[in-house]
């Protein structure tokens, strides 16, 4: 099934996106936006353009476990997504450090600058779908 990621921030909100096969997971872009019910609603829209039957949203934790205000900031969207698309599941995954492998891959790939800053979010996204699916198919072994 395809499985819509978000990674939500402040400002910019990356999201990716896996084929039908849950194999591929692809950075879709970010959403340039400030207002929560706005960034809600134009994540609703994205599921719904790319057909998504399910979306997780990474949950920022500190390295010992604990949340802090990004969280509960998360788990209030996830909330609203829920609310807006109540046929959709919605996950919460742990994103501890995906920003930082983001921004790895992204010097690995010469990507610098104003490029980067376009496209940091969304692969952050990627790198939480691709957790999520590792997951998923880890799970689908052992049953």
């Amino acid at each position: 099934m395809k499985i819509m990621a978000v990674d939500f921030g402040d400002s910019r909100t990356g999201l990716a996106c896996c084929d039908k096969t849950e194999f591929l997971a692809s950075p879709l872009g970010i959403i340039e936006e400030k207002n929560f019910a706005k960034v809600a609603e134009k994540i609703a829209h994205a599921v719904m353009e790319y057909d998504a039957k399910m979306i997780v949203v990474g949950l920022p934790r500190n390295m010992d476990g604990s949340e802090g205000a990004r969280a509960e900031k998360c788990r209030k969207l996830a909330k609203w997504l829920t609310n807006m698309l109540p046929e959709i599941p919605v996950e919460m995954w742990d994103e501890r450090s995906t920003t930082v492998t983001a921004a790895s891959i992204l010097s690995d790939n010469a990507v610098y600058g104003k490029k980067r800053k376009e496209v940091l979010d969304a692969v952050a996204a990627q790198v939480i779908l691709e957790s999520f699916l590792a997951y998923r198919r880890n799970q689908q072994k052992q049953d």
